[in-house]
């Protein structure tokens, strides 16, 4: 295996260390600097990492814990910041190469509190972390990581689909394979349940809001869709409820259900993300489900109350301070 710059990584000694890898979306977020206000009339943008695996990857790595990400970007100076931000979090970038001929993504949204957010994605004619080649994968890195997230995107298109799918193959269910659910209407040309279906047999956890749970499952009731990602081979089923909490159901038959922080929303499009980086947290620390949940619903609301993603993810002081405000370390 080789980084971007051509030289060499002995693979089998560093990846065995590696907490978790990430693997997917990755853009540059534009985001106004001011809150509601329609892109029309914004004049002052910030930028910012983007990309929901990616997000993740920065969550884990505030929380201490040593990750990378597959991923590919533009040969651009767009791409060249987003890898230079990478290394700036602390997220191994050997596995982020560059797609000539695909500009990387850039990612527009309205900030209008507390809870309309609107995405405008910029990934044409097609996003370079869609242009995953299975034969690019690293499987044996992907094997040898204690976590390993994938989302749905991923599965929207080849040979991402492919990619994907060969990565989880190769894992076989070993340590954590979390299923981000991701769904993206706007980034899938064909039908998604398929594919779905056959990535919820690969993975050990599910995790999705109600829409994305429907949307893998059929079923629309938060306790009725985690049975049902159970049943379609998960072991663990994680529905976010938005502001009525997290569901989360063990195959073994724990189930917990926890209510969210209460927080003041600026911008809630991160929370989800930093959710997932201290979920992965959270499962390899081996801490019981309960405490689990309410760790990553204290992330996820330190985010939402920050304009940005990236750079908003929580430091671990921070998310216990949260928890000791509301009682729960």
């Amino acid at each position: 295996m080789t980084t971007a710059d051509g030289n060499a990584i002995d693979v089998s000694d560093a990846s065995d260390a590696i907490d978790l890898i990430t693997m997917g979306r990755i853009g540059v977020d534009l985001y106004p600097l001011r809150t509601g206000v329609p892109l029309a009339e914004a004049d002052t943008f910030g930028k910012f990492l983007g990309g929901s695996p990616t997000n993740v990857a920065v969550a884990a790595a505030r929380l201490g814990r040593r990750v990378a990400v597959i991923t590919r970007t533009g040969a651009d100076p767009f791409g060249a910041y987003l890898r230079a931000e990478l290394r700036g979090f602390g997220v191994d970038d050997r596995w982020v190469a560059e797609v000539p001929g695909y500009p990387t993504p850039l990612t527009f949204c309205e900030i209008f509190p507390p809870d309309h957010f609107p995405l405008y994605f910029y990934r044409l004619p097609k996003a370079p972390d869609l242009e995953i080649e299975p034969g690019e994968v690293d499987t044996e890195a992907v094997r040898a990581a204690k976590v390993f997230w994938m989302t749905g995107t991923g599965l929207s298109a080849e040979p991402s689909r492919a990619a994907t799918l060969a990565a989880l193959e190769a894992r076989a269910k070993s340590g954590i394979t979390v299923f981000d659910l991701d769904w993206r209407p706007m980034l899938w040309s064909g039908e998604a349940g398929p594919w779905y279906e056959r990535a919820l047999g690969l993975a050990t956890v599910a995790v999705g809001n109600a829409e994305e749970c429907a949307i893998a499952t059929g079923e629309k009731d938060p306790r009725a869709a985690a049975r049902a990602l159970l049943a379609a081979g998960v072991e663990l089923a994680v529905v976010k409820q938005g502001p009525k909490g997290v569901l989360a159901v063990h195959r073994d038959g724990t189930a917990v259900e926890v209510p969210p922080v209460p927080v003041q929303v600026v911008n809630g499009l991160g929370a989800g993300d930093a959710f997932g980086g201290a979920l992965c947290h959270g499962l390899l620390a081996g801490w019981d489900l309960e405490r689990v949940m309410r760790y990553a619903n204290a992330a996820g609301a330190i985010v939402a109350s920050r304009l940005a993603c990236s750079t908003a993810m929580p430091f671990p002081a921070e998310v216990e301070e949260v928890l000791g405000r509301a009682g729960a370390v």
